[in-house]
């Protein structure tokens, strides 16, 4: 079943705001089975609305409208639905008596632009008709239109306890059975991650896109067919293979975050980590306390800029940064010691390095960095020359020191589970 999203809006083409609705309603459209055709955006004209209704009418099965049905001067999509389909506007009662019903609750318009969101084309069924902002369905040449308001919150609620319901019975037939995955790759090039997956001989049947997501590449499976059992096999088949090849570059899926897997990994083991941060600023641990109960595993971080903050708090000897310079393998490895031996920690992870735009140097060009982990067993250090203005540096230094924690608990007991297995958790 083919269909097309229609936002309206002079604030979406204008780039005032971002068309959010469309990106919602196409992917919970896609994930239920049906097949986007197109997603057009366009202004406040009654014109342009008349025409691409009648377009979209004449080329899919399903329509889905956005915006313009509130009760300013600039909501015209009703009177154009009303021009382009024939259909006469008229009252719907029930809108109506809700509306003067809440009228003692309402002071932001008067009565007659408020009554305006009850006039809708005739043959108009109210999705929500306890709601002002009530959206309507239209059957137009036995072809479902449905149109929704442009604020995000309540073409939201529409969107997931009306428009799909109905769509869902409507055509129960065509739709397809669809299993979709996104695949998290860090440390693996674009252009290396598609030579790698070309490689598996794939079934026409699967679909597969790159989208790089810096500092990350997402990558995307799409399995769909009529029949439910070819379209889990094949599913469950690909899934196998994409890990198979790719490995451990892959550290989550769909809406996984490199910081959420690390804190799975190390509550799992009952392990507690600190950090030191100097050129990412306390960048590390802020996204580490971006997931709720955090404080199983992190117990704090030291953000040592300065090298007097390396000795006083990290115990770093001015001997050693003296000799060796702030941005040193030597001084990565102290720093990771010092902070997981003051906090008592399992695992110290350090980073410093030069993150520009000035201060580098020929030996330390901008962009080098030293990571290093401490652990009661033994210490690693590795080191990365990032390229990238100040920002990309470090959002690749707090990335890659994540990411060596995972790896590093992964082979922790000569154990290792791609986070793309979980696929098996769909069946």
């Amino acid at each position: 079943m083919k269909i097309e999203i229609i936002a309206i809006g002079d604030e979406l083409t204008s780039g005032r705001i971002l068309n959010t609705t469309s990106s919602f309603a196409a992917r919970h459209l896609f994930d239920a089975g049906y097949d986007i055709y197109a997603m057009n955006t366009i202004g406040d004209s009654p014109r342009l609305i008349g025409e691409a209704l009648k377009r979209a009418l004449s080329r899919v099965d399903a329509v889905l409208v956005t915006g313009g049905l509130g009760t300013t001067d600039d909501d015209l999509t009703n009177e154009a639905v009303s021009k382009a389909l024939n259909r006469p506007t008229m009252p719907n009662l029930e809108i109506l008596s809700n509306i003067r019903a809440h009228l003692d609750e309402i002071t932001a318009n008067p009565v007659s632009d408020l009554e305006k969101l009850a006039w809708l084309p005739s043959g108009a069924e109210a999705l929500n008709p306890q709601s002002q902002m009530a959206g309507y369905q239209l059957i137009h040449d036995d072809k479902p239109i449905f149109f929704l308001p442009g604020v995000p919150r309540q073409m939201r609620h529409l969107m997931i306890e009306e428009v799909l319901p109905k769509l869902s019975n409507w055509h129960e037939d065509h739709r397809l059975t669809t299993y979709h995955r996104i695949f998290r790759i860090f440390n693996l090039p674009e252009t290396e991650v598609n030579r790698q997956i070309a490689s598996l001989d794939l079934s026409t049947d699967v679909h597969i896109g790159y989208y790089p997501v810096f500092p990350e590449v997402h990558l995307s499976l799409t399995v769909r067919d009529k029949k439910n059992n070819n379209a889990k096999r094949l599913f469950k088949s690909s899934c196998k293979a994409i890990n198979t090849v790719l490995g451990d570059s892959i550290y989550g899926i769909d809406r996984d975050s490199m910081e959420k897997i690390v804190g799975n990994l190390l509550r799992s083991y009952n392990l507690r980590l600190a950090v030191a941060e100097s050129c990412t600023g306390g960048l590390i641990c802020s996204r580490m306390t971006d997931s709720p109960g955090s404080s199983d595993y992190l117990l704090g971080g030291v953000v040592s800029y300065s090298n007097a903050l390396k000795t006083e708090y990290l115990g770093v000897s001015t001997e050693l940064l003296d000799n060796k310079g702030a941005v040193s393998r030597e001084v990565a490895e102290a720093m990771a010691v010092g902070v997981r031996e003051r906090t008592k920690a399992d695992i110290g992870l350090a980073v410093t390095g030069i993150a520009g735009p000035s201060g580098g140097s020929d030996a330390k060009p901008v962009g080098t960095v030293y990571i290093a982990i401490a652990t009661d067993e033994e210490n690693w250090v590795s080191k990365f020359n990032f390229p990238g203005n100040r920002k990309q540096v470090r959002e690749l230094t707090a990335q890659s020191g994540l990411d060596l924690i995972r790896k590093y608990l992964l082979r922790r007991e000569s154990h290792f589970l791609s986070p793309a297995q979980t696929c098996k958790e769909v069946f």
